[in-house]
């Protein structure tokens, strides 16, 4: 059962962020659920994880794009659910969401504060991604990747034979939505350098949009609809 907010937190969070819990996991040293602006966020102590209908990287790309035959939908990295809640905000659609987390503490929140709260189904799977990757077989309209090691993408979600795999995972028309940081200078330059001379080798028809300090790349620019910018 998901955990209800009151009201009155929901009101006072627009003026000073409020903590509900903190905890922590071997995988993440520091793990800080907050209400901040109305929405439940997700932290480590170097980086955001989810920030429900605020995540917006992913928002404002999942507005621009054309959802209308998505749905089977690869969630690779959970944090607090934010990618499956925008989705549903962004669509109609009846989706039906896999979500793979390494982290079994990031699950409990997840399961804890948002994603009882969806009206698709959800089946989260607790397992390395590097790992789930290889075993599937199904394939999916949409494969969303927001992997992270608090501001660190693992080396092995960064190579050539991990987006080949993905490749194999996506049904004839489907897409890969991949984030990276931009906060930086030097976070900015790594993550043109990655669409460069990586991504674009695997998904020849990509491109990439700078949103609020996130690298977002697409691996078809063909999914956004006509004349919109972002």
């Amino acid at each position: 059962m998901i955990t209800k907010i009151s009201v009155w937190k929901k009101w006072l969070s627009h003026i000073i962020e409020i903590t509900l819990e903190s905890t922590s996991s071997k995988h993440n040293p520091v793990l800080v659920v907050s209400l901040d602006r109305g929405s439940v966020k997700l932290s480590t102590d170097t980086a955001i994880y989810s920030y429900g209908e605020k995540y917006d990287n992913f928002g404002d790309l999942f507005k621009a794009m054309d959802l209308g035959s998505v749905k089977d939908v690869l969630v690779l990295g959970l944090g607090l659910g934010s990618i499956p809640v925008l989705l549903e905000n962004c669509s109609f659609n009846d989706f039906s969401f896999t979500c793979v987390e390494i982290d079994e503490e990031v699950i409990y929140l997840a399961s804890k504060y948002t994603i009882g709260s969806l009206r698709s189904p959800c089946q989260i799977i607790h397992a390395d991604v590097a790992h789930f990757i290889e075993v599937e077989s199904r394939k999916f309209d949409l494969i969303t990747v927001d992997i992270f090691d608090s501001d660190i993408i693992p080396d092995v979600f960064q190579t050539v034979d991990f987006l080949e795999r993905l490749k194999l995972l996506l049904k004839k028309r489907g897409v890969v939505l991949y984030n990276r940081l931009a906060f930086t200078e030097e976070d900015t330059i790594q993550s043109q350098k990655y669409f460069d001379e990586i991504f674009i080798k695997s998904f020849p028809m990509a491109k990439y949009y700078l949103i609020k300090g996130n690298f977002m790349l697409i691996s078809h620019d063909g999914w956004l609809k006509n004349n919109y910018t972002l």
